[in-house]
């Protein structure tokens, strides 16, 4: 791999880290916490990554509170 496709790779997984950050404090202000909220590691690996955010599992209660929060904010 050289130089810009390493330099692309980089980019790309530094912009599903910052998006899963920003889920991450969006959430929490809403009060909610994915324990699994990650980045995908089979999304990361090979010459050309195509990052992916993981958002893991929850309980059947958080997935309701998680689509109840989503009903308020939607417009």
């Amino acid at each position: 791999m050289g130089n810009v496709e390493r330099g692309s790779a980089t980019e790309l997984i530094k912009d599903a880290e910052l998006a899963r950050d920003e889920l991450r404090t969006a959430l929490k202000g809403a009060g909610i916490t994915l324990p699994s909220l990650s980045l995908d590691g089979v999304s990361l690996a090979g010459d050309f990554p195509r990052p992916l955010v993981h958002l893991g599992r929850c309980t059947p209660e958080l997935a309701r509170r998680i689509a109840e929060a989503l009903r308020k904010g939607a417009p």
